[in-house]
């Protein structure tokens, strides 16, 4: 088990936790394309509240300073954890209105916009900026789209976690600090938690908390190769062990709690916090909003999904330059800073992800992020097609429609069938 992700971690309940999505929430609602001067700069996120406001306004601070001739313009979605705002954003670039730059998931999730010609290759703007040396080299792999990048992360965020608690797996006599060595060691441990009353050993809740959990199954079963094939065409979905794999998926889900279609992920997190459940598996935002410590640190702890420890599953809110968007020079401007060390640190110290530039000072950050930082840096980095960096958004909402039939009628056949069409969708 890597020794960087086995820190503890304070937790907090699940209240606090309810306004903060995995990609953010946004309260300022307007659309993209309304920039009311030639010198604006209108940016389209989702971020609103929390780490994610705070860490917009640390990247605006920036821009204010680096780019003194343009005016930065907020145009923000509220609600529905980014689906609203990618609903607003597609309609806008349908109607030919686009903004200066918006926010994306970085990777395959791009290929939607790149396929209807509404992004523009930075691959050039990599260079000049210098970030083709500043990013790591397989990170610059997964970014890459037919031979060409067409955003600029702002931060990584890890998915690959999950998070314990360790009076609930006292119950069992098991040690919270050391993760189990394989998916078989986790769910020998889970049989011993249900053994010892834990109804629902494993929370988890709807939607892309479920294909979190599948896609680390697996990765630990298929190895980072040919987890990373999933993806790109290179594994056969109809291969035997993918059957394997999703068996023990299946098997997990008899650890789960019944009510996992009706609860969203702070919800199974309050589960974790309550002592309903000894695990749940969750992205690292979860320690984004728990780096205060206002509770006992020994009350959680976290390591890498089991069999996964040598692995940083990754995920990028990024920003691109969109096809005959509103004033490119001022929007090429966001983008120098969103990618540059000084944006990255006013950005990430706030938000609770990690710069993706591999020349970032630890110093400058909470321990949570040391370690993530010092795991980005020696671990294999892979895709999460959950968070768009290994597929589509249609190929996503395939995938997500056929897990969700799988919760309520549990058939590895008609599950594996169905994944391996997704894939085959552009």
């Amino acid at each position: 088990m890597r020794g960087g992700l086995s820190k503890t971690l304070a937790l907090v309940g699940a209240a606090g936790l309810l306004a903060v999505s995995a990609c953010g929430n946004s309260d300022n609602s307007s659309g993209g394309g309304n920039s009311s001067a030639s010198k604006d700069v209108t940016v389209f996120t989702w971020w609103a509240d929390g780490g994610e406001k705070a860490g917009l306004d640390g990247l605006v601070s920036v821009f204010g300073t680096e780019c003194k001739d343009y005016k930065f313009v907020n145009s923000a979605v509220a609600g529905g954890a980014g689906s609203n705002a990618k609903q607003v954003l597609a309609n806008d670039l349908q109607a030919g209105k686009p903004p200066s730059t918006f926010q994306a998931h970085a990777g395959a999730e791009l290929k939607d916009y790149i396929n209807a010609g509404q992004v523009d290759d930075v691959s050039q703007l990599y260079k000049d900026y210098g970030l083709d040396k500043a990013f790591p080299q397989n990170l610059l792999d997964n970014l890459t789209v037919d031979g060409k990048i067409y955003s600029i992360p702002a931060n990584i965020h890890r998915a690959n976690v999950v998070w314990a608690n360790p009076t609930v797996l006292k119950k069992a006599s098991i040690d919270a600090t050391k993760a189990p060595a394989s998916v078989d060691a986790w769910i020998a441990d889970l049989t011993k938690l249900k053994a010892a009353g834990v109804a629902a050993p494993l929370a988890i809740s709807k939607g892309f908390a479920q294909e979190m959990l599948v896609e680390a199954v697996l990765l630990a079963e298929l190895g980072p190769d040919k987890f990373k094939g999933l993806w790109d065409g290179k594994t056969d979905w109809a291969g035997g062990d993918v059957t394997a794999a999703l068996n023990k998926y299946k098997t997990l889900l008899t650890f789960t709690n019944t009510d996992r279609e009706a609860i969203d992920w702070p919800d199974a997190l309050g589960y974790v916090n309550s002592g309903k459940a000894g695990y749940t598996l969750m992205g690292d935002w979860v320690a984004a909003q728990q780096l205060a410590d206002k509770v006992p640190d020994t009350a959680y702890t976290y390591w890498p999904a089991p069999g996964t420890s040598e692995d940083f599953q990754f995920l990028a809110d990024s920003f691109t330059l969109p096809t005959n968007g509103a004033d490119p020079d001022g929007a090429k401007c966001w983008l120098k800073v969103v990618g540059s060390a000084e944006g990255q640190k006013a950005f990430n110290t706030k938000k609770g992800s990690i710069p993706a530039r591999s020349d970032a000072n630890p110093a400058d950050y909470p321990k949570y992020q040391q370690t993530a930082m010092a795991d980005w840096k020696k671990d294999k980095i892979v895709p999460s097609c959950a968070h768009g960096a290994a597929c589509t958004l249609g190929q996503n909402n395939d995938i997500l429609s056929a897990l969700s039939q799988f919760s309520g009628s549990p058939d590895v056949a008609k599950l594996q069938s169905a994944l391996g069409t997704a894939m085959k969708t552009s």
